[in-house]
């Protein structure tokens, strides 16, 4: 059989979350329309009579501007080494701007050490065939690539190409996972993510960027029911009182949300408290950074 892992990389709010939930057929990164959604590396893992594939979700690779996107990028240019096969995540355009170089240029330093997969998402936003070929002729100019595979990941367009693709360059190896799993990431942390992303959706300009999770306390009770703490963590005082809401609204609003999404990965009742804390400037701090699970490793 066939085995090993796959790194999903690219520009930030590409569809590298959404391409990866809708080839394991299931919700595990969340998603929003807001770059820089995933900021850790994220496995999951697709099983079928081929073999296994380890998908690894990365943060979207940036310009870094404090210690978090320094970690981001990190976990990012990780997947470039640690992975059997590099997927490139691209949107459909003839325009290849300073950041896709930038990976190009990564790319290319993997020529004849591992194979690399172009793939053009969001294929649903063109008109016509030829703006596809456009498009692949455009990222041809910047690198070269073993495989280029289209796909739109939120019309479910094209996945079974993909995974034939995948499983074509995937080396001879074991069961890394029995067949029922599907992520190695603990409910807590699937949790603190959950809950991040409704703040990311609901709350508009730049407060979701200064926007971490902690969850305090993950306990089930003999019932079944879960009790779960969480602090969200934000960078001003002014942010504090706009996740709270007037009157509670919005925090109410982000835990209604927040709480449906847990208790349909836990698969039980959920009671969940939310409380809001001002941790200044918190993505410039090594040591507030760690304290949120994001450790720069020198």
């Amino acid at each position: 059989m066939k085995s090993g892992y796959v790194g999903l990389v690219g520009r930030p709010n590409v569809g590298k979350s959404t391409l990866m939930n809708a080839l394991i057929g299931q919700k595990i990164a969340i998603t929003s329309d807001r770059p820089q959604t995933t900021r850790n590396r994220i496995e999951t893992v697709y099983t079928d009579e081929r073999g296994q594939v380890i998908f690894v979700d990365t943060p979207g690779i940036h310009k870094a501007k404090n210690k978090l996107g320094e970690y981001m990028d990190k976990e990012a240019e990780k997947a470039f080494g640690d992975c059997d096969i590099v997927v490139w995540l691209v949107e459909p355009t003839t325009y290849i701007g300073q950041g896709e170089v930038l990976i190009a240029q990564l790319i290319g330093a993997l020529k004849g050490k591992k194979p690399v997969v172009l793939c053009i998402n969001k294929t649903d936003t063109l008109k016509n065939k030829a703006d596809i070929e456009a498009s692949m002729a455009a990222y041809r100019q910047k690198a070269q690539f073993d495989e280029i595979v289209c796909v739109s990941a939120t019309e479910g367009t094209n996945l079974d190409e993909m995974l034939d693709v995948i499983y074509k360059y995937l080396p001879e190896g074991p069961m890394y996972y029995d067949e029922e799993t599907v992520t190695q990431m603990p409910l807590r942390t699937i949790s603190e993510e959950l809950i991040r992303e409704q703040a990311l959706r609901l709350i508009k300009d730049e407060i979701p960027h200064g926007i971490a999770v902690m969850i305090n306390s993950f306990k089930e009770r003999r019932s079944g029911l879960y009790d779960i703490d969480a602090d969200i963590i934000c960078e001003r005082d002014s942010h504090k009182g706009i996740i709270i809401g007037k009157g509670g609204s919005m925090l109410k609003k982000i835990g209604m949300n927040a709480r449906a999404e847990i208790e349909d990965q836990l698969g039980a009742q959920v009671n969940l408290k939310l409380f809001v804390k001002v941790r200044k400037n918190w993505r410039d701090s090594e040591s507030f950074c760690r304290s949120f699970g994001y450790e720069l490793k020198k």
